[in-house]
């Protein structure tokens, strides 16, 4: 295995990790709706 091989996988980690930490552990968006003081968590 040479060192482009090795990169080839890590890019490949990296891709992969970043795609199911997008799709698979979504952080829960607070609402639009409220109102004029918009301090809710």
């Amino acid at each position: 295995m040479d060192f482009q091989d090795i990169l080839t996988y890590i890019t490949l980690g990296f891709a992969v990790a970043f795609l199911v930490r997008k799709f698979f552990f979504k952080k829960k968006k607070p609402d639009k709706n409220c109102g004029d003081d918009c301090n809710c968590q």
